[in-house]
């Protein structure tokens, strides 16, 4: 069972995007970052374990060549071996900072060369691997950055050419120095998944098509694949393989954010039919099979939701946004 604890105020209400709340756990500092966007802006506040706001301030998207603002499309903190950098994407390029959102280390203009000129150009997708931060792009590129050490010398190394359509989400594991290991899966608007295996050139190792629905968010987990669609439903793939396993009815629209909780192998659900559902994923001792049971639902009743996150990686905590909520709310185990 889970209880409504203590929610976080925003000074505004968080955007109806996908995957629209990013989370950080700073145990060392008994910290916890949460960040949201909102319109040309990205709160980003932190919080004592009792939820008690200590902080709170507001990044705005670099502006670049145009007259109105852009908008942002997603914030997240991308754990690095080395370092904890946090990526902003908006319709103009991508901005990375120090985790604490105060120093920006470099900023990557997006090309609309390629775009029609009724095609919206944005990031969209952010995901660490390693020592590279991945990106989604509205042309379905995925952009590689390179992160050193330390400092700003950041490199785009590599644009991956798997999709046709936006990218939607992106998610990665560490690989643990295995050989052909798909350590990387990225989604688009098609539904279209592609499996990557990571390294210093990046390699398709295979494609799940689609089926008519988008794939919103993406998660990796000891080689499974958690989709959750815009028709509601969870699948879980095999990701060496691609291969169908599971199939949940998870939601009766559509699903707005997955996380999962890597210590247990937790899945977090959030759908637009203001259900949060958390899942235990496991996988059979003797078939290998991957087999999947429902721990929890809470409805979080007449919201929009956008955003879902655990807030630590066993699972005992999760926190979410809505739309015209001006507040995250965090949810703990009993």
């Amino acid at each position: 069972m889970f209880r409504w604890e203590r929610s976080i105020p925003l000074r505004g209400s968080a955007a109806a995007l996908c995957n629209n709340l990013s989370v950080l756990q700073l145990p060392a500092r008994n910290l916890t970052y949460f960040g949201v966007v909102h319109g040309p802006s990205a709160q980003l506040l932190s919080a004592a374990p009792e939820g008690v706001p200590l902080a709170q301030r507001q990044l705005h998207a670099k502006e670049g060549a145009g007259v109105s603002p852009p908008l942002i499309t997603q914030v997240h903190w991308c754990v690095l071996p080395f370092r904890v950098l946090l990526v902003l994407t908006s319709h103009r390029g991508i901005q990375m900072y120090e985790s604490n959102g105060y120093t920006m280390v470099y900023w990557h203009a997006l090309d609309s060369g390629d775009a029609s000129p009724v095609q919206a150009v944005f990031a969209r997708g952010i995901a660490a691997s390693g020592h590279f931060i991945c990106v989604g792009t509205w042309s379905g590129r995925v952009l590689v950055f390179d992160i050193p050490a330390k400092g700003p010398n950041i490199v785009l190394s590599e644009e991956l050419a798997g999709h046709q359509m936006p990218i939607t989400d992106i998610a990665t594991e560490p690989a643990q120095g295995q050989d052909c290991v798909a350590d990387m899966v990225t989604a688009d608007d098609s539904g279209l998944l592609c499996i990557w295996r990571s390294g210093p050139e990046f390699t398709l190792l295979t494609r799940i098509p689609g089926f008519g629905v988008p794939c919103p968010s993406v998660q990796l987990w000891q080689g499974i694949i958690a989709a959750g669609y815009g028709n509601g439903q969870v699948h879980l793939y095999e990701a060496t393989t691609g291969n169908l396993h599971v199939q949940i009815n998870a939601h009766a629209r559509a699903i707005c954010a997955l996380d999962l909780a890597s210590e247990v192998g937790k899945l977090l659900s959030a759908g637009e039919d203001t259900f949060v559902h958390i899942w235990k994923l496991s996988r059979n001792p003797e078939s290998g099979y991957i087999e999947v049971e429902h721990c929890h639902g809470e409805c979080v009743s007449d919201t929009q939701l956008c955003g879902a996150r655990f807030c630590d990686s066993s699972g005992n905590s999760f926190a979410v946004t809505g739309y015209d909520l001006a507040e995250i709310r965090r949810f703990s185990s009993v």
